[in-house]
């Protein structure tokens, strides 16, 4: 949700990117809803698939700081907490 204020700065451009940094986050949020309703073995993959999604936000970061719609710090601060969530569906992964 973090991501919300964040984008409100976007160019308007960029509409596009924008929409798909929207759209990838909020379907963390429901995966992982998702995911503490299920067994082990599908929730495994639904885990799975909650780390592509933060794969794919990173990317976008990564690519608005090429593109120069975000500083450095914000790469760098949105690029750690993407990293945090990321450790901590793999310690979700690994406790079953």
């Amino acid at each position: 949700m973090s991501l919300d204020s964040f984008l409100d700065n976007y160019p308007k451009k960029e509409l596009v990117m924008k929409d798909n940094m929207y759209k990838c986050s909020y379907e963390i949020l429901e995966l992982i809803f998702y995911a503490n309703q299920l067994e082990n073995e599908p929730k495994m993959a639904v885990q799975k698939q909650i780390v592509s999604k933060l794969s794919m936000l990173d990317f976008y970061l990564e690519r608005s700081y090429k593109l120069h719609f975000i500083s450095e710090k914000q790469c760098l601060n949105k690029s750690n907490e993407l990293l945090v969530m990321t450790k901590m569906i793999y310690g979700w992964i690994k406790n079953g």
